[in-house]
C-alpha cells in the first residue's frame, strides 16, 4: 500500500512538474511564404562583404527542425490558408480553408483554447487581419476568399461569450467598415480603443484594442516603412505584458515576404525579410525578460521557388539587390508616369543604365504596364543572379526556429501540425 501511494504521489509531483514547466505566454510568428531560400538570402544580404565569415542572422541561431507543409490532398503544395489551419489548429485541409476540416466543419484553433482558458489572445499581420494566416485562427470558412464573412467572425464567433481577439494590428479597414456592416464601430461598443492612423497606433493605451492602418494590406517595407512590423511587434507585446495573470497568446505575421515572392521581386522580399527579423529580435528581447514565455517561428510554406544563383553562374549579387530603393511595382509606376527612363532608373536602382536595358524598358512600356513590370524584374533578377520557378508556392519543406520555454520540443523533422499539437498542450496546461 505505501509502495503505491508513494507511486501516486510521484506521478502526481511529476504531472505538477510538467504542468509548471509549461510556458505562461507564446509568441507565435509566421513568415508567409518564407522558405530555407530566403533565410539563406537573408543572411548574405545582411552579410559584411569585408569580413572573411559570413555571419548569423537570427533565424540561425535559434534553429531547430523542418516542417511538412503538404495539404490534406496529393497535391503536396498548400496555399497560406490549409497551411495555417495546420498550424493553428493541428488539422490537416484543403487548400482555401479558413480553420475547417475537408468536410468543411469547424476545427478549434489555439486562440480558442487560449481564450477559453482566460488567455488575452492578439493576431499582428502586415496584411488585411482577415487574411488567410490571422483568419485561421480566429474564423472559420470554407473559403479564404469570403473576407467580409471571415471579418463578421471576429465579432460574431465569441469564445464562451466574449470576442475570440483581445487586440488586432494590421490592415484591413475596407473589411471592416462596410456599407452593410460597421465592424469598426460593433468593436467600440464592446469596449475596444480603435485607431487607423498608423502614425498614432502610440495612442493605443490597453486591450482590448484594434488597430486598422490600411485599406487592405500595409504598404510594402521597402516602398515606405521598412519596420512596420517590428513596430506593430512591439506595441503589442507592450500592450500585451503583464496585464494577464494567466499569460497571453500571439500571433504574429510576415505576411508579405509571400507577396514579394509571388511577384517575383528579390527586393521587395529582402525588405519584408528585414522586417520580420527585426521582429523577432523584439520577440527575443520579451523572452529574455520574461522567461516564461515561448517564442516559435515557422512558415506555412515557400513562395517563388527562390534560387540564389542563376544563368548557370556561381554568384549570387547581394549589392544589387541592396541597391534596388522600392518595390518593382512602384518602379513600373514612376517608369510608366515619366518620359526620362534613365533618371527613373537611377533614382531606384544602382544598376547601370545600359544602352540594352534602355531599350529593353522603353520597348515594353509601349506594350503596357504588365509588360514593363516584367522587364524591370527581370533586369534586376538578371544583374543579380536571382532565380525563381514559379510565381506560385513549392511544397519544400519549412524551417521551424524557437526560443524561451520549451524551445527544446521543437528539434528535428516534423509534421506542421505537430508544431500546433505541441502549442495547444502548452496551452491547455
Amino acid at each position: 500500500m505505501k509502495l503505491k501511494l508513494s507511486l501516486l504521489a510521484l506521478l502526481c509531483s511529476a504531472g505538477s512538474v510538467m504542468a509548471e514547466s509549461a510556458p505562461k505566454n507564446i509568441i507565435y510568428m509566421i513568415g508567409d511564404g518564407m522558405g530555407p531560400a530566403y533565410t539563406t538570402a537573408y543572411r548574405y544580404f545582411k552579410d559584411d562583404p569585408n569580413t572573411k565569415v559570413v555571419d548569423p542572422t537570427v533565424f540561425d541561431t535559434i534553429l531547430r527542425g523542418m516542417a511538412h507543409t503538404y495539404p490534406d490532398d496529393h497535391t503536396y503544395v498548400t496555399d497560406s490558408a490549409a497551411g495555417a489551419t495546420a498550424l493553428s489548429s493541428g488539422h490537416k485541409s484543403y487548400n482555401g480553408a479558413i480553420a475547417v476540416d475537408t468536410d468543411k466543419k469547424p476545427v478549434k484553433t489555439m486562440l480558442e483554447v487560449a481564450k477559453e482558458r482566460g488567455m488575452t489572445t492578439a493576431l499582428v499581420a502586415t496584411s488585411q487581419i482577415n487574411h488567410a494566416t490571422p483568419a485561421s485562427f480566429a474564423s472559420h470558412n470554407e473559403s479564404r476568399r469570403n473576407y467580409d464573412e471571415i471579418a463578421n467572425d471576429y465579432i460574431d464567433n465569441k469564445i464562451a461569450g466574449k470576442l475570440p481577439v483581445d487586440l488586432m494590428l494590421g490592415g484591413g479597414t475596407k473589411y471592416y467598415v462596410r456599407e452593410d456592416r460597421n465592424l469598426v464601430e460593433e468593436f467600440k461598443a464592446a469596449g475596444y480603443q480603435y485607431s487607423d492612423d498608423f502614425a498614432a497606433m502610440n495612442d493605443l493605451k490597453q486591450v482590448p484594442a484594434l488597430g486598422l492602418f490600411a485599406e487592405v494590406g500595409l504598404p510594402f517595407a521597402l516602398d515606405e516603412n521598412p519596420t512596420r512590423l517590428t513596430q506593430m511587434t512591439t506595441k503589442a507585446l507592450d500592450l500585451l505584458d503583464g496585464q494577464n495573470d494567466k499569460g497571453f497568446f500571439v500571433m504574429i505575421e510576415g505576411s508579405q515576404i509571400d507577396w514579394c515572392g509571388h511577384a517575383n521581386d528579390i527586393a521587395c522580399a529582402m525588405g519584408e525579410m528585414d522586417d520580420f527579423a527585426k521582429s523577432i529580435e523584439q520577440a527575443k528581447a520579451y523572452v529574455d525578460k520574461n522567461p516564461d514565455t515561448l517564442l516559435v517561428i515557422t512558415a506555412d510554406h515557400s513562395t517563388g521557388g527562390l534560387t540564389l544563383g542563376a544563368h548557370g553562374q556561381y554568384k549570387w549579387e547581394t549589392d544589387v539587390v541592396k541597391g534596388v530603393k522600392a518595390t518593382a511595382g512602384t518602379i513600373t509606376k514612376d517608369l510608366l508616369e515619366n518620359d526620362d527612363l534613365k533618371a527613373v532608373w537611377q533614382k531606384y536602382s544602382d544598376i547601370e543604365f545600359t544602352d540594352a536595358n534602355s531599350i529593353k524598358l522603353s520597348e515594353a512600356k509601349k506594350m503596357g504596364d504588365k509588360a514593363l513590370l516584367l522587364a524591370v524584374k527581370d533586369i534586376i533578377n538578371h544583374a543579380s543572379f536571382t532565380g525563381w520557378t514559379t510565381g506560385g508556392h513549392t511544397a519544400i519543406d519549412v524551417q521551424v526556429f524557437a526560443y524561451g520555454k520549451r524551445a527544446e520540443d521543437f528539434y528535428g523533422s516534423q509534421n506542421n501540425t505537430a508544431i500546433a499539437d505541441k502549442l495547444i498542450d502548452f496551452i491547455k496546461q
